[in-house]
């Protein structure tokens, strides 16, 4: 059963080094100077963000039913959408700039190890905690993700055996990206998909994409399907919003 475990967690582009991008790929990138994402099952060609509504809003009603409340305490929004780019503070993270508006939307939580974490129950929120999940995993601690920003599911506990084994999770190298866009692809009090545009240093355009999960609070970054891969080439920035920090 164990052997089982291990073997799925190998084959899981969740639990390789840098979450999925390989050396290979880095290599790819800085060399050639383009971007060569694979495209996650059942994926398309990116489509337009269907009507746009307007910013999202938070309010201090109470959560949806049978879900928990912020576990920080940030207010939530019943909005399912956000059809403009919200103003924000952008911090650096290794060079990686993130959105923070800690008061409103998150990271509501900094914990002495540098990882942020309490997000806002909205649009807002998941389109925050995305971004601060993929700047922890590339240029932090993946192995923090793994423990404390993981929706649970198979692939996490698997993931966290090969960390009590010793196994060393993530702390592959990443090239230099920034935000340069988004769209919530979809949104519901449970969960959210938010893609993200990324430039790389080299000038190339990708698309990185994170499924999220309301549990225990906050937004949980739910490991794709083996086989699955976040990431994606784009040919412009045609159908985001723009939104960058730098």
């Amino acid at each position: 059963m164990s052997g089982s475990r291990q073997e799925n967690t190998e084959q899981n582009p969740f639990t390789r080094p840098g979450f999925i991008i390989s050396a290979a790929l880095i290599l790819a990138i800085v060399a050639a100077g383009i971007v060569i994402f694979s495209v996650p099952r059942g994926s398309t060609e990116a489509q337009p963000p269907g009507n746009p509504a307007a910013p999202d809003a938070t309010s201090n009603s109470a959560p949806a039913s049978g879900l928990e409340e912020s576990v920080c305490g940030l207010p939530q929004s019943e909005g399912t959408a956000l059809g403009v780019a919200p103003q924000t503070t952008w911090v650096l993270q290794d060079g990686m700039a993130v959105p923070s508006d800690p008061s409103t939307v998150g990271p509501g939580t900094t914990n002495s190890n540098g990882l942020k974490s309490c997000f806002a129950h909205s649009p807002a929120g998941a389109l925050y905690s995305a971004a601060n999940i993929w700047a922890t995993s590339f240029y932090g601690d993946a192995t923090l993700v793994y423990q404390d920003l993981t929706a649970d599911s198979p692939a996490r506990d698997a993931a966290l055996q090969a960390i009590k084994a010793g196994k060393e999770i993530g702390g592959g190298s990443a090239p230099k990206m920034q935000i340069q866009g988004f769209i919530i692809r979809s949104y519901s009090p449970q969960t959210a998909v938010v893609d993200l545009a990324v430039k790389t240093e080299t000038g190339a355009l990708g698309s990185l994409s994170a499924s999220l999960v309301w549990e225990k609070g906050d937004w949980k970054l739910e490991p794709p399907a083996a086989g699955g891969n976040p990431f994606r080439q784009i040919p412009d920035m045609g159908s985001y919003i723009p939104w960058a920090g730098v």
